[in-house]
Protein backbone atom coordinates (compact mmCIF):
# COMPACT_ATOMS: atom_id res chain seq x y z
CA UNK A 1 0.00 0.00 0.00
CA UNK A 2 1.13 3.82 -1.11
CA UNK A 3 0.24 7.22 0.32
CA UNK A 4 -1.19 7.98 3.63
CA UNK A 5 -3.13 4.88 4.46
CA UNK A 6 -0.44 2.97 6.89
CA UNK A 7 0.18 5.44 9.52
CA UNK A 8 -3.74 6.86 8.96
CA UNK A 9 -4.57 3.33 10.22
CA UNK A 10 -2.27 3.05 13.34
CA UNK A 11 -3.56 6.30 14.25
CA UNK A 12 -6.79 5.36 14.35
CA UNK A 13 -5.97 2.57 16.17
CA UNK A 14 -3.95 4.53 18.77
CA UNK A 15 -6.58 6.66 19.45
CA UNK A 16 -8.56 4.08 20.08
CA UNK A 17 -6.52 2.47 22.96
CA UNK A 18 -5.74 6.00 24.01
CA UNK A 19 -9.85 5.95 24.79
CA UNK A 20 -9.32 2.44 26.01
CA UNK A 21 -6.13 2.74 27.86
CA UNK A 22 -6.98 -0.04 30.51
CA UNK A 23 -7.40 -2.49 27.56
CA UNK A 24 -4.08 -2.12 25.98
CA UNK A 25 -2.14 -1.63 29.15
CA UNK A 26 -3.94 -5.16 29.97
CA UNK A 27 -2.61 -6.38 26.89
CA UNK A 28 1.23 -5.15 27.15
CA UNK A 29 0.77 -6.56 31.23
CA UNK A 30 0.29 -9.94 30.15
CA UNK A 31 2.81 -9.15 27.79
CA UNK A 32 5.64 -8.56 30.59
CA UNK A 33 4.66 -11.05 32.86
CA UNK A 34 5.50 -13.60 29.99
CA UNK A 35 8.52 -12.19 29.12
CA UNK A 36 9.63 -12.19 32.73
CA UNK A 37 8.85 -15.64 33.00
CA UNK A 38 10.80 -17.09 29.98
CA UNK A 39 13.50 -14.23 30.27
CA UNK A 40 13.83 -12.77 34.26
CA UNK A 41 13.20 -9.41 35.19
CA UNK A 42 16.68 -7.60 34.20
CA UNK A 43 16.20 -5.93 30.67
CA UNK A 44 19.27 -6.23 30.09
CA UNK A 45 19.66 -9.61 29.88
CA UNK A 46 16.04 -10.15 28.25
CA UNK A 47 15.62 -9.08 24.91
CA UNK A 48 11.74 -9.80 24.85
CA UNK A 49 11.32 -7.50 27.46
CA UNK A 50 13.11 -4.86 26.38
CA UNK A 51 10.64 -4.86 23.24
CA UNK A 52 7.81 -5.40 25.23
CA UNK A 53 9.07 -2.39 27.60
CA UNK A 54 9.56 -0.23 23.70
CA UNK A 55 6.17 -1.32 23.18
CA UNK A 56 4.70 -0.04 26.34
CA UNK A 57 6.58 3.15 25.44
CA UNK A 58 4.86 3.36 22.48
CA UNK A 59 1.79 3.22 23.88
CA UNK A 60 2.65 6.17 26.42
CA UNK A 61 2.45 3.39 29.14
CA UNK A 62 4.11 5.87 32.55
CA UNK A 63 7.66 4.19 33.24
CA UNK A 64 6.59 3.44 37.11
CA UNK A 65 3.22 1.34 35.88
CA UNK A 66 6.09 -0.54 33.61
CA UNK A 67 8.33 -0.68 36.65
CA UNK A 68 5.74 -2.28 38.42
CA UNK A 69 4.30 -4.70 35.77
CA UNK A 70 7.95 -6.02 36.12
CA UNK A 71 8.43 -6.40 39.94
CA UNK A 72 4.66 -8.02 40.04
CA UNK A 73 5.54 -10.66 37.58
CA UNK A 74 8.72 -11.05 39.16
CA UNK A 75 6.84 -11.32 42.41
CA UNK A 76 4.66 -13.78 40.83
CA UNK A 77 6.43 -15.86 38.09
CA UNK A 78 5.83 -18.98 39.60
CA UNK A 79 1.83 -18.32 39.12
CA UNK A 80 2.03 -16.77 35.54
CA UNK A 81 0.33 -19.03 33.37
CA UNK A 82 -0.56 -17.05 30.51
CA UNK A 83 -0.63 -18.99 27.10
CA UNK A 84 0.09 -17.67 23.65
CA UNK A 85 -2.31 -19.11 21.24
CA UNK A 86 -2.55 -17.86 17.65
CA UNK A 87 -6.17 -18.06 15.24
CA UNK A 88 -6.88 -18.30 11.73
CA UNK A 89 -9.68 -17.39 9.84
CA UNK A 90 -11.60 -15.31 6.97
CA UNK A 91 -13.68 -12.53 7.54
CA UNK A 92 -16.59 -11.26 4.76
CA UNK A 93 -15.47 -10.78 0.64
CA UNK A 94 -12.10 -13.41 1.35
CA UNK A 95 -10.34 -10.94 3.70
CA UNK A 96 -8.13 -13.14 5.89
CA UNK A 97 -7.96 -12.62 9.73
CA UNK A 98 -4.84 -13.50 12.41
CA UNK A 99 -5.53 -13.08 16.00
CA UNK A 100 -2.98 -13.92 18.89
CA UNK A 101 -4.12 -14.19 22.29
CA UNK A 102 -2.18 -14.76 25.47
CA UNK A 103 -5.24 -16.48 28.07
CA UNK A 104 -4.98 -18.72 31.27
CA UNK A 105 -8.43 -20.06 29.67
CA UNK A 106 -7.86 -21.45 26.26
CA UNK A 107 -11.73 -22.88 26.16
CA UNK A 108 -13.20 -19.21 26.85
CA UNK A 109 -10.93 -17.49 24.46
CA UNK A 110 -11.73 -19.82 21.82
CA UNK A 111 -15.24 -19.24 22.43
CA UNK A 112 -14.80 -15.79 22.35
CA UNK A 113 -12.96 -15.54 18.74
CA UNK A 114 -15.19 -17.65 17.73
CA UNK A 115 -18.07 -15.83 18.47
CA UNK A 116 -16.67 -12.68 16.83
CA UNK A 117 -16.00 -14.18 14.05
CA UNK A 118 -19.53 -15.56 13.67
CA UNK A 119 -20.99 -12.66 14.62
CA UNK A 120 -19.55 -10.84 11.87
CA UNK A 121 -20.10 -13.39 9.38
CA UNK A 122 -16.85 -14.41 9.13
CA UNK A 123 -15.38 -18.41 10.05
CA UNK A 124 -12.48 -19.48 11.74
CA UNK A 125 -10.14 -21.93 10.07
CA UNK A 126 -7.35 -24.21 10.59
CA UNK A 127 -3.93 -23.45 11.82
CA UNK A 128 -1.89 -22.27 8.61
CA UNK A 129 -5.46 -21.50 6.07
CA UNK A 130 -4.49 -17.72 5.66
CA UNK A 131 -0.72 -17.01 7.95
CA UNK A 132 0.83 -18.34 4.32
CA UNK A 133 -1.08 -15.35 2.86
CA UNK A 134 1.22 -12.86 5.34
CA UNK A 135 5.04 -11.83 6.16
CA UNK A 136 6.12 -12.10 9.59
CA UNK A 137 8.75 -8.88 9.62
CA UNK A 138 9.34 -6.14 12.47
CA UNK A 139 7.98 -3.23 11.72
CA UNK A 140 8.98 0.19 13.28
CA UNK A 141 7.20 3.28 12.22
CA UNK A 142 8.22 6.82 13.21
CA UNK A 143 6.21 9.58 12.63
CA UNK A 144 7.41 12.28 10.42
CA UNK A 145 6.55 14.93 13.26
CA UNK A 146 8.80 13.10 15.77
CA UNK A 147 11.55 12.87 13.61
CA UNK A 148 13.97 15.59 12.74
CA UNK A 149 16.56 13.45 10.12
CA UNK A 150 15.48 14.09 7.03
CA UNK A 151 14.46 10.76 5.06
CA UNK A 152 18.20 9.96 3.56
CA UNK A 153 19.63 10.11 7.15
CA UNK A 154 17.45 7.68 8.27
CA UNK A 155 17.15 5.31 5.64
CA UNK A 156 20.96 5.25 5.96
CA UNK A 157 20.80 5.03 9.63
CA UNK A 158 18.25 2.26 9.70
CA UNK A 159 19.81 -0.15 6.62
CA UNK A 160 23.22 0.52 8.43
CA UNK A 161 21.58 -0.92 11.67
CA UNK A 162 20.38 -3.93 9.42
CA UNK A 163 17.08 -3.15 8.83
CA UNK A 164 15.62 -4.96 5.21
CA UNK A 165 13.79 -2.21 3.55
CA UNK A 166 13.02 1.55 4.73
CA UNK A 167 9.77 3.39 3.23
CA UNK A 168 8.07 6.70 2.96
CA UNK A 169 4.92 7.49 3.56
CA UNK A 170 2.87 10.86 3.54
CA UNK A 171 3.32 11.20 7.41
CA UNK A 172 5.80 8.38 8.61
CA UNK A 173 8.91 6.25 7.36
CA UNK A 174 8.02 2.21 7.80
CA UNK A 175 11.22 0.61 8.41
CA UNK A 176 11.33 -3.46 7.96
CA UNK A 177 13.78 -6.20 9.39
CA UNK A 178 13.71 -9.83 9.66
CA UNK A 179 11.83 -10.58 12.25
CA UNK A 180 15.21 -12.50 14.65
CA UNK A 181 17.07 -8.76 13.86
CA UNK A 182 13.80 -6.39 15.20
CA UNK A 183 15.73 -6.06 18.46
CA UNK A 184 18.93 -5.26 17.12
CA UNK A 185 17.52 -2.98 15.17
CA UNK A 186 15.29 -1.34 17.29
CA UNK A 187 17.60 -0.48 19.82
CA UNK A 188 20.48 0.81 17.59
CA UNK A 189 17.39 3.17 16.31
CA UNK A 190 16.89 4.15 19.88
CA UNK A 191 20.57 4.98 20.84
CA UNK A 192 20.52 7.64 18.11
CA UNK A 193 17.54 8.96 19.93
CA UNK A 194 14.26 7.90 17.55
CA UNK A 195 10.72 8.58 18.96
CA UNK A 196 8.64 5.19 17.59
CA UNK A 197 5.24 5.47 16.99
CA UNK A 198 4.95 1.39 17.04
CA UNK A 199 7.60 -0.82 17.06
CA UNK A 200 6.45 -4.27 16.59
CA UNK A 201 6.80 -7.88 15.43
CA UNK A 202 4.16 -7.95 12.69
CA UNK A 203 2.33 -9.99 10.18
CA UNK A 204 1.99 -7.85 6.78
CA UNK A 205 -0.19 -8.72 4.30
CA UNK A 206 1.50 -9.26 1.02
CA UNK A 207 -1.52 -8.45 -0.87
CA UNK A 208 -4.34 -6.42 0.07
CA UNK A 209 -8.60 -6.77 -0.56
CA UNK A 210 -10.93 -4.53 -1.16
CA UNK A 211 -14.40 -4.39 0.16
CA UNK A 212 -17.01 -2.36 -2.06
CA UNK A 213 -20.05 -4.12 -0.15
CA UNK A 214 -21.30 -1.95 2.73
CA UNK A 215 -23.06 -4.81 4.80
CA UNK A 216 -19.02 -6.77 3.93
CA UNK A 217 -17.41 -3.57 5.66
CA UNK A 218 -19.93 -3.53 8.44
CA UNK A 219 -19.55 -6.87 9.04
CA UNK A 220 -15.71 -7.50 9.33
CA UNK A 221 -15.77 -4.00 11.19
CA UNK A 222 -17.98 -5.87 13.86
CA UNK A 223 -15.14 -8.88 13.84
CA UNK A 224 -12.32 -6.61 14.45
CA UNK A 225 -14.25 -4.38 16.47
CA UNK A 226 -15.24 -7.78 18.84
CA UNK A 227 -12.12 -8.85 19.19
CA UNK A 228 -10.14 -5.88 20.03
CA UNK A 229 -12.42 -5.59 22.92
CA UNK A 230 -11.55 -8.75 23.85
CA UNK A 231 -9.20 -8.56 26.91
CA UNK A 232 -7.30 -11.88 25.78
CA UNK A 233 -6.45 -10.94 22.41
CA UNK A 234 -3.21 -9.48 21.77
CA UNK A 235 -3.20 -8.44 18.48
CA UNK A 236 -5.18 -8.70 15.16
CA UNK A 237 -3.81 -8.58 11.41
CA UNK A 238 -5.97 -8.67 8.45
CA UNK A 239 -5.68 -7.65 4.96
CA UNK A 240 -8.35 -5.75 4.49
CA UNK A 241 -7.81 -2.50 2.71
CA UNK A 242 -9.37 -0.48 4.81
Amino acid sequence: MSGHSKFANIKHKKEKNDAAKGKIFTIIGREIAVAVKEGGADPANNSRLRDVIAKAKANNMPNDTIDRGIKKAAGDAGSVNYESVTYEGYGPGGTAIIVTALTDNKNRTAANVRSAFTKGHGSIGTQGCVSYMFDKKGQIIIAKEDCDMDADDLMMTALDAGAEDFTEEEDSFIILTDPDAFSEVRESLEKEGLVMAEAEVAMLPQTYVDLSSEDDIKNISRILDLLEDDDDVQEVWHNWNE
